[in-house]
């Protein structure tokens, strides 16, 4: 079970939205390698950041910001925002990203996950960021008409390394994570599932614990850390105990 902390990208600096809006931005820290650093020092073991400029323009706009984070920590970093054709997926890897998240393009062009997960085993996850059930695209600033699952679905077989499943109505607002939702996504694929959006307390950390979301592959957490809701160590040593148990 893995605990993502998430450092989103605006305008070079580390910031969080509400519900993906990005006029409801707050910064939470002007050096995103501080950051990063940060994070590590607190027991971290792997990092998750959105380019969310990059979300927008369906290319790469934090590129910057991302490798200096690249150059002062050790552990593995996944990527998303702004991954839309092979030479990006390529370039990122190369650089040292771990695994790229690919989301608009998962739904409009699913052949380029594939082509790219078989390319380059395990490092190429799925975003699935659902508004009412349906999946949003273009940095959430879309709906399309497809659910999470349909498209979850379509990647079966392809080698995708985990789908990371966000509900964008409860992004950034702290009101906990749609368990529903996310179990139900878990248990109807074989791909891992990465749970995001609302995760809120140490309640959260425990009900990812539980034995109902024993196919998760973990959890991300953005706001609550920022804003000292959840204790990173407390946090941490509950899902250490509940490794070595």
């Amino acid at each position: 079970m893995i605990l993502f902390p998430a450092i989103d990208l605006k305008n070079g600096q580390c910031v969080r939205l509400e519900q993906g809006d990005m006029a409801r931005a707050t910064v939470f820290n002007l050096d995103p390698a501080a950051q990063a650093r940060s994070f590590a020092a607190q027991g971290f073991q792997y990092l998750h950041v959105v380019d969310l400029d990059g979300a927008f323009a369906g290319k790469p706009v934090n590129a910057q910001a991302v490798e200096s984070m690249l150059q002062v920590v050790s552990m593995p970093v996944q990527l998303g925002g702004g991954i839309r054709d092979l030479n990006t997926v390529e370039g990122w890897l190369a650089k040292g990203i771990s695994r790229v998240i690919i989301g608009t393009a998962a739904v409009r062009d699913p052949a380029l996950v594939k082509e790219a997960a078989k390319k380059f085993p395990g490092r190429v996850a799925v975003g699935l960021d659902a508004r009412d059930g349906k999946v949003a695209v273009e940095g959430w600033a879309e709906s399309s008409q497809v659910t999470a699952l349909e498209i979850a679905q379509r990647f079966e077989d392809a080698g995708v390394a985990a789908i990371i499943f966000t509900d964008i109505a409860r992004d950034g607002l702290l009101k906990g994570i749609n368990w529903e939702a996310t179990i139900a996504l878990a248990e109807a694929v074989s791909i891992p599932v990465i749970a995001s959006g609302g995760l809120a307390s140490i309640d959260d950390v425990k009900a990812l614990l539980s034995p109902r979301a024993k196919k998760l592959e973990g959890a991300i957490a953005g706001r609550a850390l920022y804003d000292g809701r959840l204790d990173p160590a407390e946090a941490l040593a509950l899902i250490d105990a509940a490794r070595a148990a």
